[in-house]
């Protein structure tokens, strides 16, 4: 069973996201709309019946106050279950509450083009999506970047989040090496998760984001680095950061789009 979240937060940065997570929420619907309207066997019929999608709502107060709590909650009870999930949220912040949700020993694999650990003269010491990773309630997974491309971190603030990071430019130079060493990390982890910050990807594949960077991954190259991840107990994604606002030619949501339905036949056809 996969249960599809929509948490369409985006407050303390990228407003504009929120619409991102509702769309593709709305694309989640239509594949499955798709789906039982097919009367011919197809791949898609393991999606019948196992596709659950919940929407979560932030246009009073109260819920935008309990934004944090409510997450952790859902997130624990579809991970409890047992059931993959597929956390389509607003802003990275958004991820938050499934990632404290994951405990130690899962290995979260984070494709980025941001650290998310940031505490420059510019950057609040309040929790912001650009410094959540300082900010875990709870015991912090085992996170692995693939596709920074910070020029101002030293080594030593890295490495106090971060067990291993693999810079764009390393992925560029050896991206056959860094697929292996993620196949070995997500074959030996007790669990995995697979969090995409939509800016991680190059601008040329996926303009629809707040902080575009230069030199990102390719979608080919991000593909393969997402099966390699693939091979270990994967237990969820996170998809954040698309802001449709950005988008052209509606080129940004036209890879999520696909992106969703490979994640979701992928989790429906596991085991």
């Amino acid at each position: 069973m996969t249960t599809v979240v929509v948490f369409p937060f985006d407050l303390f940065g990228s407003a504009g996201t929120s619409a991102g997570a509702k769309l593709l929420g709305d694309a989640v619907r239509e594949i499955l709309d798709d789906t039982e309207r097919e009367t011919r066997p197809c791949r898609a019929d393991v999606l019948r019946g196992n596709v659950k999608v919940k929407e979560l709502a932030f246009d009073t107060m109260p819920q935008v106050a309990d934004w944090r709590k409510c997450g952790r909650q859902v997130a624990k009870q579809v991970l409890k279950a047992g059931e993959f999930l597929l956390w389509l949220g607003g802003n990275h912040l958004s991820a938050l509450p499934a990632l404290e949700e994951l405990g130690s020993e899962t290995l979260v694999v984070q494709f980025d083009a941001h650290l998310d650990v940031y505490a420059f003269h510019d950057t609040t010491t309040e929790l912001s999506h650009g410094n959540f990773l300082k900010h875990f309630d709870a015991p912090r997974p085992r996170l692995v970047n693939v596709g920074h491309r910070d020029l101002f971190l030293t080594e030593k603030e890295i490495g106090e989040t971060f067990d291993v990071v693999y810079p764009a430019w390393r992925v560029a130079s050896d991206g056959v090496r860094v697929a292996d060493e993620l196949r070995e990390k997500a074959r030996s982890a007790k669990r995995v998760w697979i969090d995409l910050d939509c800016d991680a990807l190059d601008p040329s594949a996926m303009p629809a984001v707040a902080e575009p960077l230069p030199f990102g991954l390719s979608s080919s190259v991000f593909l393969a680095l997402l099966e390699a991840v693939w091979v270990g107990n994967v237990a969820g994604m996170s998809i954040t950061e698309f802001d449709p606002g950005r988008d052209e030619r509606e080129a940004g949501l036209n890879l999520l789009g696909w992106l969703v339905e490979y994640v979701l036949l992928k989790a429906s056809e596991r085991g």
